[in-house]
């Protein structure tokens, strides 16, 4: 029996602003063991018996930063896929593209194991024997969903009405009050979003629910340009007409609410979406105050509070239930109990297109990645980190002009006419309109400042000649 993972890797996760947004979204942020939510699911699947290939359906921006994260962590041995969204268009779409993908690379028969990327699993080995309760019964031809056995009354998950492994009902989120009368109940379990099923029998039932969706994705996948990476990644990026195409919907309203062929596997695995700032920090050991501290904080004569900074240092005094989290460029306060609510200050910011909802400070790329230390009006200052063997590719910009000084490793640079080898403190300048690139060819990460100025300083300003990642 071939069991497949697919890791979703998708969303914004609004409710974890600022550390969370659409250009840097939930599955990148990193828990107590220092991998990120995205890095434990993938060794979570790598580690189930007989795995050998792993799909992650994740965004087209993110692919750059997915690979980064895969090759940080190894797990040789694995053929890694990659299915590449364009947009997105919610989780029927996705789950659609990937199995139609999967089914065409692997079979019809093969089970595929549907994991959401940024959720925890403490109990791993319950999490393995209920895969393969789950396998056996896919196996036969019946889609599986995971139900996991409530601890508490909480009000932020959909539940699952259960008859042994039988759906009874789906039930969205409750208020407090139902949620204790579930607890109480003993028959309703929360709705994990993790899945099981043969590819045949995922793709019969979409023919039937949601033929519209299914149409548009897998014509989405077959239209797709196909590549092998560099790093021996199998990389499929949707045909863009034809995914935008396909309506957007959830999976659970597509398929899971309607489908009779349906079965629960009900697992006590130590499960939690991470969705909000106070279930995050539940990741993270605390002290006798129940205090966390991430980077550089101090909390005196308080209780119950959550710290987490990427630079300055942050000071609590006097305070209780509080999480605090500053990032580069946004620093949000929050009492915990109303951390679900950060949702509603993303979406304002949303509606006003702050740069803060869906920017971020470090972007990445195939080469390495860029973080934006100042900017104001004419200039801009990054700090560029090119991993070994990275190449930028060679280009030249209409509105700016940049001062390149390194000051770790050496770059190999080409500027107009003259090809430079740059040590540390040497520096270069490229005058605006002028072909240049540069090049890491050691063995050690390579940093340099860059300091731009212009008129327009976006990072669409930007015509490429030559690039060996294969971008336009």
């Amino acid at each position: 029996m071939m069991i497949v993972p697919v890791i979703m890797s998708g969303g914004v996760g609004s409710r974890l602003w600022p550390a969370s947004r659409q250009s840097h979204p939930k599955p990148f942020l990193p828990v107590e063991n220092g991998r990120s939510l995205l890095q434990n699911t993938f060794a979570r699947a790598a580690a189930l018996d007989g795995v050998k290939d792993i799909v992650t359906i994740t965004a087209l921006d993110s692919s750059f930063k997915t690979v980064a994260e895969f090759d940080a962590q190894g797990q040789g041995g694995i053929q890694k896929h990659l299915v590449l969204e364009p947009f997105g268009r919610d989780t029927a779409a996705a789950a659609a593209a990937a199995t139609h993908y999967a089914a065409k690379q692997f079979g019809p028969d093969v089970i595929l194991l549907f994991l959401a990327a940024d959720h925890t699993i403490a109990d791993e080995v319950s999490f393995s024997k209920a895969v393969g309760r789950a396998a056996g019964i896919a196996q036969k031809g019946r889609i599986v969903t995971f139900g996991i056995k409530p601890n508490a009354p909480e009000t932020g998950y959909g539940y699952i009405e259960a008859d042994g492994e039988r759906v009874v009902r789906f039930v969205e989120k409750p208020d407090r009050g139902t949620a204790v009368e579930y607890l109480k109940d003993g028959r309703y379990l929360w709705n994990s979003g993790m899945f099981c099923f043969r590819a045949d029998t995922m793709l019969d039932a979409m023919t039937t629910h949601c033929p519209d969706i299914l149409k548009a994705s897998a014509t989405a996948v077959d239209k797709g340009r196909k590549d092998e990476t560099t790093a021996g990644f199998l990389e499929t990026i949707l045909d863009a007409d034809a995914f935008a195409e396909a309506p957007k919907t959830s999976i659970d309203y597509a398929i899971m609410e309607k489908t009779p062929n349906l079965s629960v596997v009900a697992a006590d695995i130590g499960w939690s979406d991470v969705g909000t700032w106070a279930s995050l920090s539940e990741q993270f050991p605390s002290n006798d105050q129940n205090n966390t501290v991430i980077g550089d904080g101090r909390i005196l004569e308080s209780e119950n509070c959550f710290v987490s900074s990427e630079g300055r240092l942050i000071g609590l005094v006097g305070v209780r239930d509080l999480a605090v989290i500053d990032t580069r460029d946004a620093t949000l306060v929050v009492s915990k109990d109303r951390s679900e609510d950060v949702k509603k200050l993303y979406e304002e910011l949303r509606g006003e297109d702050h740069p803060a909802h869906a920017g971020f400070p470090t972007g990445y790329r195939p080469w390495g990645s860029y973080t934006i230390l100042d900017e104001g009006a004419g200039y801009k200052v990054k700090r560029i980190e090119v991993k070994p063997g990275g190449c930028l590719s060679l280009q030249s910009h209409k509105h700016r002009s940049e001062h390149w000084t390194v000051v770790q490793g050496v770059a190999h640079v080409v500027n107009g006419d003259e090809n430079i080898v740059l040590n540390p403190n040497e520096s270069t300048y490229i005058e605006c309109g002028a072909i240049h690139r540069m090049e890491n060819r050691g063995t050690e990460p390579m940093t340099l400042i860059e300091v731009q100025t212009g008129s327009y300083l976006g990072e669409d300003d930007i015509v490429r000649y030559e690039d060996i990642y294969g971008r336009n």
